[in-house]
């Protein structure tokens, strides 16, 4: 008998492309979510903080904010809130791997608080983050 060989989970596809913006203070975090959410053919801008954030949300609109939440130059539910006030429409989805002052899970519920659509804590994969954007995309 020859064994079946599995195939790999793959992340639905986003129903249309999106213009997100991706705001996190560690570069190769960004640098990964971007290539993930090119790869399905998503434009990206980025951010290093919750105040560049507020910055291009008040030049620009995009479909989805994605953000960390604690960053130096702003913290992510500075950018939640001023996106809630400037971009009512704009899904937002925050990712937090936590902080020296607050464990992950209660930055997460701030942030879900605050205006948060979803939320997702770090470390995550590929597949995990794709399915939150894909769910995002389709509301």
């Amino acid at each position: 008998m020859i064994p079946l060989l599995k195939k790999s989970p793959t992340p639905p596809t986003a129903p249309r492309p999106l213009e997100i913006l991706v705001a996190d203070d560690v570069d190769e975090i960004v640098e990964l979510i971007s290539r993930w959410l090119q790869t399905e053919g998503h434009a990206v801008t980025r951010a290093s903080g919750g105040k560049q954030v507020i910055e291009c949300v008040r030049d620009r609109s995009f479909d989805l904010l994605v953000t960390d939440i604690v960053m130096p130059e702003g913290d992510g539910w500075d950018a939640i809130l001023a996106v809630g006030r400037l971009r009512p429409d704009m899904r937002i989805l925050a990712i937090s791997g936590g902080g020296k002052q607050m464990p992950v899970e209660a930055c997460l519920r701030v942030a879900r608080g605050v205006g948060a659509d979803r939320v997702l804590k770090k470390p995550f994969n590929q597949a995990e983050f794709l399915a939150v954007v894909n769910q995002l995309a389709a509301r």
